[in-house]
């Protein structure tokens, strides 16, 4: 196997992230789920705009706050994802390259918008998404360039890619792409509403080894096999995965394999401000720690430290060296 210029490959949804802290009367007024994901046309979205009070906005989508994250510990990150050539598409494009992340997909000439999360968070930290795809859904198999699929150590996909068809094609190129050069897939489930959309293909991408490791929360994890007992889903999890890794808020991690279970407790806080992007920056630590040649247990708590970073602070994104932090912690980097 050549050695590789990229640690890891994030592929997903290129959103510009518009987050804002309001209440549970906002949310109820808006009809919207606390605490899910709904994805909006372009006319809901300029609604809730007009309707939010003023708010942080970055580049953000799920598969680009991890491969952020993996800038940040100190690994060579790449970022493939569609935005439109327009401001806000120009602005992402800054904003992910001066993170240190190689980002070259073309932007789209024509057709919708660069997509938006719009992002409420109420004052529990929970964090419910209005999501606007817009040229998100325009990934199409041609941005998959094969050569740095090849030169990517991982290659991390995001579930939410599944919806649009030419995204789930281009996932599958790369993931093919990525085992012809004996490389790892990596795919997030992303959300129990994905799951349950997609539940039969998860399951026969995981069977077929089309991905290797997965991530997933306590509420993917019982989706994805109908049952609300964890002890089963993981056994089940185990025979249909080479390893898979579900997160559990504040009681840590378990990281599952053929070999057994390894749980890996959460990392201390001082106070939980906003959720979003726990889950990408656990995938975060967790693939740096995969790459750098860690046992799961360590990279648990690689997971666990870039997770607990994300939520004492509003934005999906560290705000202070990753690396620096787990240096402290005593954790390899």
């Amino acid at each position: 196997m050549t050695s590789a210029k990229y640690d890891v490959l994030g592929i997903g949804n290129a959103i510009f992230d518009v987050l804002v802290q309001t209440d549970e009367g906002f949310l109820a007024a808006h009809g919207m789920t606390k605490g899910g994901m709904a994805l909006i046309d372009e006319a809901r979205a300029l609604a809730v705009y007009k309707a939010m009070g003023p708010a942080t906005e970055m580049s953000g989508g799920s598969a680009a706050n991890t491969i952020v994250g993996i800038a940040s510990l100190g690994a060579r990150a790449a970022y493939v994802g569609k935005v439109k050539d327009d401001q806000i598409g120009k602005l992402y494009s800054h904003d992910i390259r001066a993170a240190g992340v190689a980002f070259e997909t073309s932007a789209a000439s024509a057709g919708p918008a660069t997509g938006c999360s719009y992002i409420l968070v109420t004052p529990d930290g929970e964090r419910t998404m209005n999501t606007y795809l817009g040229a998100a859904q325009d990934l199409m198999p041609d941005d998959i360039d094969p050569a740095q699929i090849a030169a990517s150590s991982i290659v991390y996909l995001e579930g939410y890619l599944w919806d649009p068809k030419n995204a789930k094609d281009a996932f599958l190129k790369a993931s093919k792409i990525a085992h012809d050069a004996d490389r790892q897939v990596a795919l997030t489930l992303s959300d129990a509403f994905c799951v349950d959309r997609y539940r039969e293909e998860f399951l026969q991408l995981m069977r077929s080894g089309t991905v290797d490791l997965i991530f997933a929360n306590e509420s993917e994890l019982h989706s994805l096999y109908q049952t609300s007992d964890v002890d089963t889903a993981l056994g089940q999890l185990r025979k249909d995965v080479r390893l898979g890794v579900v997160t559990r808020s504040e009681k840590g991690c378990m990281v599952a394999s053929k070999e057994g279970v390894v749980e890996v407790p959460a990392f201390p806080i001082d106070k939980l401000v906003d959720t979003t992007g726990a889950g990408d920056l656990f995938a975060a630590g967790f693939l740096f720690g995969l790459v750098r040649g860690a046992d799961h247990k360590t990279c648990g708590k690689l997971a666990a430290l870039a997770a607990a970073e994300v939520i004492q602070h509003i934005g999906a994104r560290p705000q202070v060296s990753l690396k620096e932090l787990a240096k402290k912690s005593g954790l390899p980097v």
